[in-house]
């Protein structure tokens, strides 16, 4: 009698594994050499408030973790000596090198630091804000959120009058002992309350059927908007030359001010080299330089435009010339 065929399959024969197939990659964990430390202090969040309903808040930095006793500073120098090799070490100490790459505007290292903010503020605030095109920004969507009521309003003594001199701003505020000038900053104030009203309208339509997205277009730019703003270092010390400047607007002047308070301690060396080579310092042109060098002739500034004028006299006043 033939027997019956086996149910059971034959095994195939397997491919012999190449090399490459053989030895499988495997991570290697490396332990840091000394203790690290959160530069956060184990936070989740550190929030500044600013203005009527705004705040700052950093959420998360990199890098999060240094060497106990070290601040972020420490990743800056870390990027930096790769350039010049492990020797450098003996040569330069930290706070000296990283004086060193901002003052002679090295800025490759400070990006590589890099820290993440939450952030809420008045629209017409955040559209200045945008102008700053290297951040990676995610905002509050009033296209599937109702927008919330906050609106914000100036102080009676904090309504600016328009400078004369500049286009795009206004530095001097209304007098509070001259009657028509405070029942003009008032009007004002009563106009900004008129505006907030149409919220509630805003809420009734949109509860009627008005789709979200067409109905936001109707609330104006002193209602509050939110996003994460993601940037490194080197960007952030541009946004805060611009943004603290005593040019610019009061109110995002705010946020400058609470963004630098939330970085001083995170990167010390760093933000007080800003201030001594940035913030703080002068920059002088060509034509400004020429004039000191001819400060016994008068030290007037060969040039005839009334901007370039106005500006040097500014500084001659400042050094005390």
């Amino acid at each position: 009698m033939t027997a019956a065929p086996s149910s059971t399959p034959q095994s195939a024969a397997l491919p012999t594994p190449s090399p490459a197939q053989a030895i499988e990659p495997k991570p290697t964990h490396i332990r840091a050499e000394s203790p690290l430390r959160d530069v956060m202090s184990g936070a989740s969040r550190i929030e500044f408030k600013v203005l009527d309903h705004g705040f700052i808040a950093l959420v998360d930095a990199m890098p999060r973790l240094v060497p106990e006793g070290q601040t972020a500073d420490s990743a800056i120098v870390q990027a930096a000596r790769v350039s010049y090799g492990a020797g450098t070490k003996q040569v330069n100490e930290d706070r000296g090198l990283i004086r060193y790459l901002l003052r002679h505007r090295h800025t490759t290292p400070f990006e590589m630091v890099e820290f993440k903010f939450h952030v809420c503020m008045p629209i017409f605030i955040a559209r200045q804000w945008i102008r700053h095109r290297t951040a990676n920004v995610n905002e509050y969507s009033a296209r599937y959120s109702i927008v919330k009521d906050r609106f914000y309003t100036p102080t009676l003594e904090s309504v600016r009058k328009q400078s004369a001199a500049n286009r795009q701003g206004g530095e001097e505020t209304f007098n509070t002992t001259d009657s028509q000038q405070v029942q003009t900053a008032e009007q004002f104030l009563t106009f900004l309350g008129e505006m907030e009203a149409s919220y509630q309208k805003y809420l009734k339509l949109t509860e009627q059927g008005v789709s979200r997205e067409l109905a936001r277009i109707g609330l104006p730019v002193n209602v509050y908007t939110e996003w994460y703003w993601k940037c490194d270092l080197h960007n952030i010390l541009r946004f805060l030359s611009l943004r603290m400047d005593k040019h610019a607007q009061l109110e995002i002047r705010e946020y400058g001010n609470a963004m630098f308070r939330l970085l001083e301690g995170i990167v010390p060396i760093t933000m007080e080299a800003w201030r001594d080579y940035d913030l703080e310092a002068m920059q002088l042109s060509r034509l400004e330089i020429e004039a000191i060098r001819n400060l016994a002739q008068g030290g007037s500034l060969p040039s005839e435009n009334k901007r370039e004028q106005a500006e040097w006299a500014a500084k001659r006043a400042s050094l005390g010339l």
